[in-house]
């Protein structure tokens, strides 16, 4: 055992936060100033998006891309529409001009640039509860010529149900407004990846026995409540020896094309410019069956009846129903905004861009508000087609406005031509749909959830750590005027502990605080690397013949010589340095996880990511203080593995510093010990720490 002392620190060897106070020189709190115009402009691009993004908006490459990406959407709207209207319990028409006016808005105010706003299931079977329990059927029985025979009045049924949705279409605007005014849209992180599954199961439950009576042809009585859903599939059995046979047949027949084509366009993703939109097709053909044929009159089969062309004027809603629908505006918001955030950070990470969480809320609710005055019912995001949009080209929010002005057309001038539209080709189109997206998930225990965090652990304190001279105390570099950073090494740490609701935070702070745009450089390099790729071509083997027909060209006395390292010898990975881009002033991180209690399995997959871009851009990742019961969980979480070890983990942040500080004096190309993560001096030149910086100096003790 070889004993190494160090250097005594003047005071005492272990100090108390006033001598600390005292010897690092802790600054005062530092006031914060507003420029007027500035910040105005600053208030003003946040709030329009638009204004940011338009004028760098790259014609020549996204243009073509996103006319596609808009009509194809746009044709997917079209049965989305008049499907989720029917769960809402609304005419048709106004599933499409849910489609028309906020996909309009959004083109101004929202920051996704795949996320493909309008109707959505879920919210549509959330507005039909409350249109069911407070205006059923019931409520407009009237007599027929005096007799003691009586029918649904559907005119005076649907007018009143579209004033209550535009009610709660107004009110759930208002909500989400609100909140991204008051900066709530950290709401949304409750909703965690583990609760938030439950909700559409159950919803797709729900939808699809509420809608059992239009596929199989029967008249139901309307329930609303607990246990609405089995006593619904408890008369659809009762009922099933009234099934009107020529609505069944041909529910089974669309059903059946759907399913094919939809398995078709899966199979042969990669051939199709675009998939076949067979929801339009299946419209388009049952319509003119159904008008050819006369289905209605023949066999009993319920159609949609008029669609009116043009659009509506404005009108303001009853006020009547503003304390009985205020809470179910108030969950339709959240739900609708958590799917809609949830969809656009996904789409967001995966093409190297941001979602501003508040300004989406704030999108959402001028959607929503404005949308109500034209009968309009509340939306959010669809998935199956934001992933067209993507799929098929879209690179911004002018696909979403070349969908909306699809939808206008066919308002205008088409729209009447579905008026023959069998209804349960509605539903077969809806079921197929949702089958397909059941992996969207939706708050399963939202009011659980928000009791069960802290709500101070939304909010912790993000630091960049530097070392007090002569100690190995390691504190805010931002508090105290004496404390440096390390030279090379960024130390962060984080006052609260990391799990699903806060992790996201955690990483965008990291890499806020880091000085570079992470995402940005990460980006640039797969850019550079796809260049460098098609540039390097690999020279073809020439044939013997070939080879001196080479040679000749060379000329007499030309020599060709190949100069190469060992014959197995793999290429050298591109650096940042050798594709020409800039490369970050540190090149290590610290990660401080002595505040952490406990973790989740979704700060461990973001804690993985969080490694794997750091590495990207050549930077090591650390980790130091990690208590005993975390390193349990990340064991059991599989966080380790082949690129992240138990040697990347170090019991103080000191011993971090002086492991980064060793591994740079002795060697400017070297790899941590069973680490492959650490990639020192891969390609660039070491970097040590200047000697009076260097903690090597104060090193304990060493067996």
């Amino acid at each position: 055992m070889v004993l190494s002392h160090r250097p005594r620190v003047p005071r005492n060897e272990v100090l108390s936060e006033a001598e600390l106070e005292e010897l690092a020189q802790r600054k005062p709190p530092s006031k914060t100033s507003v420029r007027g115009s500035s910040a105005a402009k600053s208030l003003l691009f946040r709030f329009l998006p638009i204004l940011r993004w338009l004028p760098r908006y790259p014609v020549k490459d996204w243009l073509l891309g996103d006319i596609a990406s808009g009509f194809s959407v746009g044709i997917m709207h079209l049965p989305q529409g008049l499907a989720y209207a029917l769960l809402a319990g609304l005419p048709p028409v106004t599933g499409l001009y849910s489609s028309f006016y906020p996909v309009f808005l959004y083109f101004f105010f929202g920051t996704s640039r795949h996320n493909s706003v309008g109707p959505f299931a879920v919210i549509s079977v959330m507005i039909g509860s409350v249109t069911e329990s407070l205006l059923p059927s019931e409520n407009f029985l009237v007599s027929v010529d005096g007799s003691n025979t009586t029918i649904i009045d559907e005119k005076a049924r649907d007018a009143a149900r579209v004033d209550l949705v535009a009610t709660i279409t107004i009110l759930s605007g208002i909500f989400q407004v609100a909140l991204g005014l008051l900066q709530f849209g950290f709401v949304v992180t409750y909703l965690s990846d583990p609760l938030v599954r439950g909700y559409t199961t159950a919803a797709s439950v729900h939808v699809l026995i509420s809608q059992l009576k239009n596929v199989f042809g029967v008249s139901l009585g309307e329930y609303s409540g607990p246990l609405s859903l089995f006593k619904t599939f408890i008369e659809i059995c009762k009922k099933l020896p009234q099934t009107n046979v020529g609505t069944l047949v041909t529910s089974i027949i669309a059903m059946v094309a759907i399913f094919i084509v939809k398995e078709l366009n899966h199979k042969f993703s990669s051939k199709l410019p675009m998939p076949i939109p067979i929801e339009l097709i299946t419209i388009i053909i049952s319509t003119g069956i159904s008008y050819g044929v006369n289905l209605k009159s023949k066999f009993g089969i319920s159609v949609v009846g008029d669609i009116p062309s043009g659009l509506k004027p404005p009108t303001l809603p009853s006020t009547t129903y503003f304390g009985q629908v205020v809470g179910n505006a108030f969950a339709i918001a959240i739900v609708g905004y958590a799917i809609c955030i949830s969809l656009g950070k996904i789409f967001a990470l995966k093409h190297g861009y941001k979602v501003d969480s508040n300004q989406e809320l704030i999108a959402l609710g001028l959607c929503n508000f404005l949308g109500g005055f034209f009968q309009c019912f509340a939306i959010s995001c669809s998935m199956s087609r934001s992933l067209v949009q993507e799929g098929t080209g879209g690179n911004s929010q002018v696909a979403g406005v070349i969908s909306s002005l699809v939808i206008l057309v066919t308002i205008l001038k088409i729209g009447e031509l579905f008026r023959d539209l069998p209804k349960m080709i509605w539903i077969v189109t809806f079921v197929a749909t949702l089958l397909l997206n059941l992996d969207i998930g939706l708050g399963a225990s939202v009011a659980f959830a928000l009791l069960t965090v802290i709500f101070r652990t939304q909010l912790p304190h993000y630091s960049l750590l530097g070392r007090v001279p002569d100690t190995e105390v390691y504190k805010d570099v931002a508090e105290y005027q004496k404390v440096k950073e390390v030279p090379g090494v960024k130390i962060f740490r984080s006052s609260s502990t990391l799990y699903f609701a806060n992790v996201e935070m955690y990483a965008e702070a990291l890499k806020k605080k880091s000085g570079i745009n992470v995402d940005r450089l990460i980006e640039k390099k797969k850019k550079a690397l796809k260049k460098l790729k098609k540039h390097h071509m690999v020279k073809p083997c020439l044939p013997p013949s070939l080879q001196d027909m080479e040679a000749e060209c060379n000329g007499p006395g030309i020599a060709v010589i190949e100069l190469s390292g060992e014959e197995n010898s793999a290429p050298a990975e591109p650096t940042l340095h050798s594709l020409g881009l800039p490369q970050p002033d540190f090149h290590a991180v610290i990660l401080d996880f002595s505040s952490l209690n406990f973790v989740d399995t979704v700060s461990i997959k973001i804690m993985k990511n969080i490694f794997r871009d750091f590495h990207e851009i050549e930077v090591d990742v650390f980790v130091a203080s990690c208590p005993a019961s975390v390193l349990a969980q990340l064991e059991r979480g599989n966080f380790f593995s082949s690129t992240i070890t138990k040697q990347c983990f170090f019991p103080s942040v000191h011993d971090a510093v002086l492991h980064i500080s060793g591994e740079q004096h002795t060697a400017s190309v070297r790899t941590c010990p069973g680490c492959p993560h650490c990639r020192h001096g891969e390609g660039q030149p070491s970097r040590p720490l200047p000697s009076s910086q260097s903690p090597q100096a104060h090193r304990s003790t060493k067996l």
